[in-house]
């Protein structure tokens, strides 16, 4: 993992405290899609809403999935609002990943009384 990759995490992550502190848990996740794209703008932070990945299945794309926010074209960031986090979230996550040759992807979920966040790592 080299250290823009590192670097853009942890701003990310200090963003989703930000969020998590100021609006606490129970609201919808597009409330704290608009407040984490205010952080993200504060920061400076380059990041596309609703993100449009193709699928390919043998050079054929075959679908297609939309992402929370892609941040500086480099790191995918998935919002949760629930009470606990599945493992369909996390494969859900590591999909993007695959599909769209990210590096790294954040799961964030606002639906617990502190933000839960897991990193995850696709090996390209």
């Amino acid at each position: 993992m080299n250290a823009d990759l590192n670097q853009v995490s942890e701003q990310i992550i200090g963003c989703v405290y930000n969020v998590s502190n100021g609006l606490g848990s129970g609201f919808l996740e597009s409330v704290y899609e608009n407040a984490l794209a205010i952080e993200f703008g504060r920061q400076e932070l380059s990041y596309r809403r609703q993100a449009e990945v193709n699928v390919r299945y043998d050079g054929h794309v075959v679908g297609a999935f939309v992402t929370d926010f892609i941040v500086e074209n480099s790191v995918v960031v998935e919002l949760k609002a629930v009470s606990t986090l599945l493992p369909e979230h996390q494969a859900q996550l590591l999909n993007y990943l695959r599909c769209g040759s990210f590096r790294l992807g954040l799961l964030v979920n606002f639906g617990q009384s502190k933000a839960q966040i897991k990193r995850m790592v696709h090996q390209l």
